[in-house]
Formats: C-alpha cells, structure tokens, sequence
C-alpha cells in the first residue's frame, strides 16, 4: 500500500472513532526510522484503546503488515508502528506533555498535514 493511501486509511479509522485533534506531520526528512507520524488524543483510557484497535483492525484488512504496537497495558499512549507510518493515539495530558507536534514540526505546516486539511 502506498504511504498516502496507508496514511489515509489511518486518518479514517481515527475519524470514524472520534479521534480528537488528529495531526498528520511529514519527518521524511527528520527521521531515518519513518516517514509519516500521526498524532491524535483520546478523551480517556478506554477511548484511545478503542482508537489504536481500529487502525490495526482496518490494517489488517487491508493487507497491511504491523510492525509492532506498544502501550496497550495502560493506553495512556499506544503507539502504532506500519514503518513507514507510525501512529500515536495519546491521552491529552500525555500529549501536552511530550508535545510530539513541536518536536517533529519545522514551524511550517507538513506537505501530509496540508493533503488531510484539505
């Protein structure tokens, strides 16, 4: 699958959950081990769990192979790693806190970031 339709298909399952600020941010050229990063909260426990699972269940369906997921235990932050695309479902006071967005952005807005706005 190619990297904007995985990306795509990730948003969607966000979405359909009721993903709360879903950022979609392009490091290609910041980072060696991916190439997109989605970033979105959850409004508890529960909610981000329920997130995380439907992203690995419609990539599942589609073919797509996960390389491994972490933080399922207390989903307080699960990540979600396709490789090429790395997912971050968070609660909003872990996500203040590591503040991904900042450290991730170059100050202007993401070429993949522009392509979900639209």
């Amino acid at each position: 699958m190619h990297i904007d339709e995985l990306t795509k298909l990730v948003v969607d399952a966000l979405d359909e959950m009721k993903a709360v600020d879903v950022r979609v941010l392009d490091v290609r050229d910041r980072s060696s081990f991916t190439d997109v990063m989605v970033i979105a909260s959850g409004t508890s426990s529960r909610h981000v769990k329920a997130m995380a699972d439907n992203v690995m269940m419609k990539a599942k369906k589609s073919g797509v192979a996960l390389l491994g997921s972490e933080g399922e235990r207390t989903a307080e932050w699960i990540l979600v790693d396709f490789g090429e695309v790395v997912v971050h479902v968070m609660q909003p006071q872990i996500r203040d806190f590591y503040n991904l967005e900042k450290l991730w952005s170059t100050g202007e807005q993401d070429g993949a970031e522009r392509m979900k706005a639209h």
